[in-house]
């Protein structure tokens, strides 16, 4: 039997909200939390004891930690450094373990629930190490794992099936918070003139332009940026998608105007339906018109209009 994974998520205590938060992103059915600050009032409140073991009483209160347990069937390194990347663009110090599973097991058998899938009505996504029939589709190469973003997830999926209806030969994309590119890339795919991708985790820039190259796109049409969401951006783009957390794209909600074409459109998801309206607001208050909403499974998109 497939064992699953723990990943553990060290953090200080003041940020472990934020990173519960995030968390809940890679697995939205539970996490655990270890949080040492109200130890003697929770031990009151839920067991009515004023005495408690000396061992917790020596924990550090300046840490905390978030607990993750990832399925067999699901992809653990994928959600490392999905986890990195979050954290990293939230400004959270981290660090973060994985159990004693052996790496060679869980960093391979996950490989065998990975299959070609079929997004949207024009995409397939194929892992690289399995042959697929593209049923007509512009296909998708990708090394899952490196980078968060293999079309599994729900809100990388919404993202994708928004964008085919936006991608003609003269559209260009910027992908801010590329992950492993996948986004830019399948607009590539589809038929964009050119994609821009930045994200802050040089790990993420590095299988970004890998996975570009993989499916025939590099420089000058598909560019990739280290940076933090658009300070080293340039220039004005028909499509802007964004596929990072709410706290993340109310901050960004100041600035995208400035990388969108007269009629562009800024397509955005990774947003939990309980942050929602905190993103509606900042839609509001920089002078966003939501032209659709789509949902799936507690995740949120939205196509936005200046």
């Amino acid at each position: 039997m497939s064992e699953w994974t723990e990943v553990k998520i060290g953090v200080k205590a003041e940020d472990v909200e934020k990173a519960g938060d995030i968390a809940t992103m890679v697995v939205p059915y539970g996490i655990y939390i270890e949080d040492y600050r109200d130890l003697e009032e929770q031990a009151w409140e839920i067991a009515h004891i004023d005495l408690i073991d000396e061992e917790l009483l020596k924990k550090d209160r300046s840490r905390a930690f978030v607990h993750v347990y990832i399925s067999p069937e699901e992809n653990p390194l994928e959600a490392v450094a999905f986890l990195r990347e979050r954290l990293s663009a939230e400004g959270i110090e981290s660090e973060i373990e994985t159990n004693e599973c052996r790496k060679e097991e869980w960093e391979n058998n996950w490989k065998q629930y990975f299959h070609a899938m079929p997004v949207g009505k024009k995409l397939l996504i194929r892992p690289l190490w399995e042959e697929a029939d593209s049923q007509g589709r512009a296909v998708l190469s990708i090394e899952p794992g490196l980078a968060f973003g293999s079309g599994t997830h729900e809100t990388t999926r919404l993202c994708l099936e928004t964008l085919e209806n936006y991608i003609t030969e003269d559209t260009s994309v910027l992908d801010v918070g590329c992950g492993s590119g996948i986004l830019s890339i399948a607009s590539l795919l589809l038929g964009a003139k050119e994609a821009v991708g930045v994200d802050i985790d040089a790990l993420a820039v590095k299988t970004a332009k890998e996975n570009g190259v993989t499916n025939g796109f590099s420089e000058p049409r598909y560019t990739v940026l280290e940076g933090n969401l658009t300070d080293k951006v340039s220039g004005k783009f028909d499509v802007v998608v964004a596929n990072i957390v709410a706290d993340v794209i109310v901050m960004f909600c100041k600035d995208v105007g400035e990388y969108m074409k007269e009629g562009g459109v800024f397509i955005t998801s990774g947003i939990i339906d309980t942050k929602e309206q905190q993103v509606v607001d900042a839609f509001d208050k920089y002078g966003f018109k939501i032209k659709a909403r789509h949902s799936e499974k507690g995740w949120v998109c939205f196509e936005c209009t200046k």
